[in-house]
């Protein structure tokens, strides 16, 4: 208790030394809001940075549109849960319910505890959201530090209150009832449920708690089971006498019970109010690694795309360090530190690069996180949740991941596990997966591509990920010396050009004798869910273009050079799609170019390999001005667990990781005047776009602490280490 109570004594010190050396808060700018309307998916709760627990409202808990469980126009809020995902396109967690009503009005008869809401009054900052629930006649306020959730109501009248719990409760991705099993008990003078519980949806995962409100319970009532049901739903009565407000806090773990009571008790002696000081201390610490010059609506935009790329990954490590590894193992994870919702198949494009930049702490356990897995399961993630894998989307990104942050310089891991593990992960065959998962790699090590006839679907795609994946263990091999390794899946990761048609010029569909798929329509897009086919939430353009996220420079050559090259890509972002489809990641649509998912996201960035270069800050530019902005409507597409938001931080900046295996970041086109980077141990980058130039032909050059940049690229190294960059815009006479 004297830990916690000295630690948040330091932390408030630190923040009122903030404010009397005039620093600016910067939570201030950060609207939750942003991207709860629409297919955005974000989480408008309270959570501190990568923490396990977020309460928030919940309006519904299945339907693709309610994901992270809140739509920004729904008409009713459910109650509270406690865990969320932000961004995501399928729908987990939803943790234990909660939900407050003034008086003694409910009863085992009622079947609908739902309530209108005064879209007024809801709030939402960085660790913090308060609605007033009129029918109810209560105000709801949540808090949250990294493992304990904190509830505070607030009744219209004192007296008799009741309160819905609901450990039934799940945000689902399935139909159905998702609790397996139970084990809750309820301790009514100590005001206290706890127990443990078995979910099956996403993914299949244990779940401990402790709840505890600061009055004890009047009354406990078990509500009727549904068919299907194995987890209790309780109505619980309190007397608050001549008081008006109500107390709830609960604390979750990946273990036991016992862990649960461990991170619950490490909010001992701090109030709600302490508790939520710390989150905005804690988010200002943070979003102040990066800072812009711009005016108040740019900021808003930005520190809230901040924020989300923040949000995730979830270290799920109980405050002891302990955690439940993915096959259910209990484990000690280094440093404490064992991160999951490890949306990796979109993040290692833009997030984890960002975080390496502002975030460096967090990269060496994200990839001890990575190898813990692989040790236990046989290969690398490829998406958990709770830690547990769900064998969603395509290609082993982990190995991106991993080249990624050797290619850094980060040496908080074993780099000769990390090779093992990236071997292993692309040669060895995989036991007991769901169907339709990778299993091996016969054919694709037989053909040198994925035969459309021999794979369940998604060829074309498979395809270009593994070379994708081959080509950052060739990267990483070769940084660690291995020239033999590296030559290996170098050669392997060329398996796109088997599937490179030149008369069409796109990468298209092969099959065993290799036969090109007939007939072909390059702007059809195909998703394994809705519109089955050779290509993964995506067309063949936007598979084609994804050659450049490892291999630019054999993608321009293929095309037929800079000039070439450079015709495509005004060719990809001029042909007509055919419109809109969320649900086959046609989003945010610019010609083929679709940025409301991550196969597109790069593609601007590769202007920088041809005749046009200035074509990346038109692009860029439009897309920011088109598909951002500080409304509840301000992302097209699923944020991905900050994927999109990252983009946007990144491209504000004026970087971006082109090849993020590469280690390099490609000199883009700031749209701010000037930023600020905290790299780490006291170290500054200041990024400068000098001129405004906006002619169809500008020219670009750039200088690093006065010396010119001769390349379209900086190496990590080279940012981090800080320094003055300064990029001057000119019209071309």
């Amino acid at each position: 208790m004297r830990r916690a109570i000295l630690g948040l004594f330091g932390a408030l010190c630190i923040a009122g030394a903030a404010r009397a050396s005039g620093s600016e808060s910067v939570t201030k700018y950060v609207d939750p809001f942003i991207g709860t309307d629409g297919t955005g998916h974000t989480f408008p709760g309270a959570s501190v940075p990568f923490a396990m627990v977020a309460p928030g409202p919940d309006n519904a808990d299945t339907g693709w549109d309610y994901a992270s469980g809140y739509q920004y126009k729904a008409p009713k809020i459910m109650g509270f849960s406690n865990t969320h995902i932000s961004g995501a396109g399928i729908g987990e967690f939803g943790d234990v319910l909660i939900q407050p009503a003034q008086g003694t009005a409910w009863n085992r008869q009622t079947s609908d505890f739902s309530s209108s809401y005064d879209k007024g009054s809801e709030t939402a900052r960085p660790g913090y959201y308060a609605v007033y629930l009129k029918p109810l006649g209560v105000r709801a306020e949540l808090t949250a530090s990294r493992t304990t959730a904190l509830h505070r109501y607030t009744f219209d009248q004192s007296g008799q209150v009741q309160t819905l719990v609901d450990i039934q409760h799940v945000i689902r991705f399935l139909e159905g009832p998702r609790i397996l099993d139970s084990d809750v008990k309820i301790d009514a003078r100590k005001g206290e449920i706890s127990g443990r519980y078995r979910v099956k949806n996403w993914v299949d995962r244990e779940t401990a708690f402790v709840l505890k409100f600061d009055h004890p319970i009047a009354e406990a009532t078990f509500l009727p089971a549904k068919p299907g049901e194995h987890a209790p739903r309780y109505l619980l009565n309190f007397n608050l006498g001549a008081g008006r407000v109500l107390e709830a806090r609960i604390a979750l773990s990946t273990v036991d019970v016992a862990g649960a009571r461990r991170n619950l008790a490490s909010q001992d002696g701090a109030t709600f109010n302490q508790v939520r000081r710390a989150a905005d201390l804690a988010w200002n610490r943070l979003l102040r690694r990066a800072q812009i010059e711009a005016g108040p609506q740019q900021k808003r935009i930005f520190y809230t795309a901040l924020y989300h790329a923040l949000l995730h990954p979830s270290d799920i490590a109980d405050v002891d360090g302990r955690v439940r590894g993915p096959t259910g193992q209990v484990i000690s994870a280094p440093g404490g530190q064992y991160d999951s919702t490890l949306s990796l198949w979109d993040d290692v494009r833009a997030t984890y690069p960002l975080l390496a930049l502002i975030a460096p702490e967090r990269i060496n356990g994200l990839a001890r996180t990575l190898l813990l897995h692989q040790r236990a399961m046989g290969y690398l993630p490829l998406w958990t949740a709770w830690g547990r894998e769900n064998w969603c989307m395509i290609g082993n990104p982990a190995l991106i991941a991993l080249a990624e942050f050797m290619a850094y310089g980060f040496d908080g891991f074993n780099h000769d596990e990390a090779i093992r593990a990236m071997v292993a992960t692309s040669t060895q065959p995989r036991k007991d997966v769901p169907q339709g998962v990778q299993t091996g790699w016969s054919d694709y090590e037989a053909y040198g591509y994925l035969p459309f006839d021999l794979a369940s679907g998604e060829s074309v795609s498979k395809t270009i990920e593994y070379a994708w994946g081959d080509d950052a263990v060739a990267r990483a091999a070769a940084l660690h010396g291995d020239k033999a390794l590296s030559a290996r899946f170098a050669a392997r990761s060329q398996s796109w050009r088997k599937l490179f048609d030149h008369q069409t010029m796109m990468v298209r569909g092969r099959s065993s004798k290799g036969e090109w798929r007939t007939p072909f329509d390059p702007t059809i897009a195909t998703s394994p869910l809705n519109n089955p086919g050779d290509y993964t939430e995506a067309d063949a353009w936007q598979y084609t273009v994804a050659i450049g996220l490892f291999d630019p420079e054999g993608f321009v050559r293929e095309l037929g050079g800079r000039k070439a090259a450079g015709e495509w890509l005004d060719r990809f972002f001029t042909t007509p799609s055919q419109g809109a489809d969320r649900h086959l990641g046609q989003e945010a649509m610019i010609g083929q170019y679709a940025h409301g998912n991550e196969p597109s996201h790069h593609v601007a960035y590769l202007y920088a390999w041809t005749d046009r270069p200035w074509r990346t800050r038109q692009i860029v530019e439009q897309v920011a001005q088109q598909f951002y902005s500080d409304a509840p409507n301000g992302l097209t597409g699923n944020d991905d667990a900050g994927q999109m938001s990252a983009w946007y931080v990144l491209s504000t900046l004026g970087l971006y990781p082109e090849a993020p295996a590469s280690g390099a970041f490609v000199l883009g086109a700031p749209l701010a005047r000037r930023a600020t980077l905290n790299t780490g141990h006291g170290r500054r980058l200041v990024i400068r776009r000098l001129n405004a130039a906006r002619s169809e032909r500008d020219t670009a050059s750039a200088t690093l602490d006065g010396a010119p940049v001769t390349t379209n690229q900086l190496g990590f190294g080279k940012l981090s280490a800080g320094g003055r960059l300064e990029l001057r815009y000119e019209a071309k006479d």
